[in-house]
């Protein structure tokens, strides 16, 4: 990998620390070479701190490590992306990234749907809600309507509709939402499941 550390005056290059599992950014530090070979030595996130003006490896005092997975260079040779595995929180201050927020998978769009499942379940408007009304059915009423989808995507996988295929695939994945919701679980919980799988 070369690494264009003359660009700058200072010797140092961007370093964007990631979760390698969750994707969230949890932090930006300088790396000059120095730091950049004990990183690939160590495989633990070493900077150059241009306040203390010498190596810094994360973790040293809080034991808050930053176990590195892989390190991507940028186009311009100039800036780094390292995937890591956090050991505890990244920011000195005690949180998970160095801007305040907490270092958990996101799913996208689906996260921002189970976030509306669990207002309207909340705000209990079943008349005006369908979602609402779903459960205040109850838990038999969420499983029928999750195994009627399913078989209608079964129905529609076997035709040659791929529009009406994708739509009742959208119901079955709404329609499961709901029912992960109504027995108290998350994506997330069946992320970890997979990923003990894996």
């Amino acid at each position: 990998m070369t690494i264009d550390f003359n660009k700058n005056s200072d010797g140092l290059v961007p370093a964007i620390i990631q979760d390698a599992i969750t994707k969230n950014v949890l932090m930006l530090g300088y790396m000059n070479q120095e730091a950049f070979d004990k990183t690939i030595e160590s495989k633990q996130v070493t900077f150059f701190s241009r306040t203390k003006k010498r190596l810094w490896t994360k973790g040293e005092e809080s034991g808050n490590f930053l176990k590195v997975v892989s390190i991507q260079n940028d186009c311009d040779q100039d800036s780094l992306l390292i995937l890591v595995n956090p050991v505890g929180p990244t920011c000195h201050k005690g949180t998970d990234t160095c801007w305040g927020e907490n270092n958990e998978p996101t799913f996208g769009f689906l996260s921002e749907l189970e976030t509306v499942i669990r207002n309207r379940r909340e705000a209990g408007n079943s008349e005006k809600s369908y979602v609402a009304s779903l459960f205040e059915k109850g838990i038999n009423k969420i499983a029928q309507k999750v195994g009627e989808e399913a078989i209608e995507v079964v129905i529609e996988a076997k035709d040659d509709n791929d529009d009406l295929f994708i739509n009742e695939s959208a119901d079955l994945l709404f329609h499961y939402l709901i029912l992960l919701q109504a027995k108290g679980f998350s994506l997330k919980d069946i992320v970890k499941v997979l990923e003990k799988r894996h």
